[in-house]
C-alpha cells in the first residue's frame, strides 16, 4: 500500500444500514456499519422514515469510528464519496448531505456515485482490478440486474433486470410465508443447509421458456415462483399437514439460483466475456455461490464475488468506487448534487 495512493471516505445510505468505509487505493482500512434491521424487522421490511432517523442518529457515531478504526483524522482523507441513487430517497438525503458537509468544511472533492456500480467496485478491494470486460450480476433486495463492464469509471451497460420482484425480495417474502425471521436471505440459506433437499420440490423458473427468452432472455422474475411457494404451503396447510420448512427453502432458493446462474452465463457468453462479477446481499448466500463457481467452472468462466461481508449495503464499496474514479482523473460532482432515488445504473458518478 503507497501512500501516494488516494485515501477515500466513502458514505452508504441508500436502504437500512449507514455504512462509512475508508479506503487507501484498493486497500480497505476501516468499513464502519451501524444496521437499523431489528427496528425494521417486527414490521416484516424497511421502513422509510424509520431508516431514515436510523442514519441521522448513527452518522456522526460512524463516521468517528471508521478514522478511529483506520488511524486517521477527517483532515487526511483525499475525497469524500456518497451514495447519491439510487436507493430510499430519505435515506439518500441523510448521506448526501452528510458527505456535502463533511466536504465543504474539510475542502475536498466529492463525488456522488451510483450505489449499483458500487457493488461492482467493491470487489477491487478483494481482487485488485477489474477485468477488462466482465458481466457483472447485482442481485439485492431492490435489484436484480446483469450489467456488462468494460471500465466502471466510464460507465456500464444494462443487459437486463428484473421486471416484478427481485431475487432478495422473494427471499424475504418467502421466509414470511414460512414463519422465518426479517431478514429472509441469510434464513432461508440456514434452513436450506439444515438438511434441507433441494429436490423436494420443483418450483418454477420465471423468464425460462423459449417464448419469454426471446423476449426477456437476460430479465428476471421472481413473483410468479414467489406465489407458486406460497401456493403450495398453504396447500400443506389447509389440507392438515406440516410444512417441511427446510425442503420448501432449499427447494425454492434452488430455484432463485438456477435461474441467476443461468442467466448469468448466458450473458458472458452472448458478449464473449470470460470473467463473471457477482455483488449485492443476495451474493452472500451459499448455493448461489456455489453453484456459479461450479457452473462457471464448466464453462471456462472466471467467477468473481466479494467475500460476503461486503456483498451487503456497506461503506468500503462506495469508497471503492470514489478511489477508482479518482485514479482515473475523473472531475468531482458539484456541492450541489442531488439525492436521485431512480438514479439510472449507466450513470456512475452524478455530475
Amino acid at each position: 500500500m503507497s501512500k501516494t495512493e488516494p485515501l477515500i471516505l466513502g458514505i452508504e445510505t441508500s436502504c437500512d444500514e449507514t455504512g462509512v468505509g475508508i479506503v487507501r487505493g484498493q486497500t480497505l482500512l476501516a468499513d464502519a456499519i451501524a444496521s437499523s434491521v431489528e427496528e425494521h424487522a417486527r414490521f416484516g421490511g424497511v421502513v422509510p422514515e424509520v431508516a431514515s432517523r436510523a442514519h441521522l442518529e448513527a452518522m456522526v457515531p460512524t463516521i468517528r469510528r471508521a478514522c478511529e478504526t483506520a488511524g486517521i483524522k477527517p483532515t487526511d482523507v483525499d475525497a469524500v464519496a456518497v451514495t447519491s441513487g439510487p436507493g430510499l430517497a430519505g435515506a439518500l438525503l441523510v448521506g448526501v448531505a452528510a458527505a456535502k458537509g463533511l466536504a465543504l468544511s474539510l475542502d475536498k472533492p466529492l463525488y456522488g456515485v451510483n450505489h449499483l456500480a458500487a457493488h461492482v467496485a467493491v470487489d477491487t478491494l478483494e481482487h485488485g482490478d477489474l477485468p477488462k470486460g466482465a458481466i457483472a450480476m447485482l442481485v439485492s433486495g431492490g435489484h436484480s440486474s446483469l450489467l456488462a463492464v468494460e471500465d466502471i469509471t466510464e460507465g456500464v451497460q444494462p443487459m437486463g433486470s428484473t421486471i416484478d420482484d427481485a431475487a432478495g425480495e422473494a427471499f424475504d417474502k418467502v421466509a414470511r410465508v414460512l414463519g422465518l425471521p426479517f431478514p429472509g436471505g441469510p434464513y432461508i440459506d440456514k434452513a436450506a443447509r439444515d438438511g434441507g433437499d433441494r429436490l423436494y420440490v420443483r418450483f418454477p423458473r420465471g423468464l425460462t421458456s423459449q417464448r419469454d427468452l426471446e423476449r426477456h432472455r437476460f430479465d428476471f422474475s421472481f413473483s410468479g415462483l414467489k406465489t407458486a411457494v406460497a401456493r403450495w404451503v398453504e396447500s400443506r396447510r389447509r389440507d392438515g399437514e406440516d410444512v417441511p420448512v427446510n425442503h420448501v427453502a432449499a427447494a425454492f432458493q434452488e430455484a432463485v439460483c438456477d435461474v441467476l446462474t443461468r442467466k448469468a452465463i448466458d450473458a458472458c457468453k452472448d458478449r464473449g466475456y470470460e470473467h463473471l462479477l457477482i455483488g449485492g446481499g443476495v451474493a452472500a448466500n451459499s448455493r448461489l455461490r456455489q453453484m456459479a463457481e461450479e457452473r462457471c467452472a464448466a464453462a471456462g468462466i472466471a467467477v468473481r464475488v466479494p467475500r460476503p461481508g461486503l456483498c451487503t449495503d456497506n461503506g468500503a464499496m462506495v469508497a471503492a468506487l470514489g478511489s477508482e474514479l479518482v485514479r482515473a482523473g475523473k472531475a468531482p460532482s458539484p456541492l450541489g448534487l442531488p439525492a436521485d432515488s431512480s438514479m439510472p445504473i449507466t450513470e456512475v458518478l452524478n455530475k
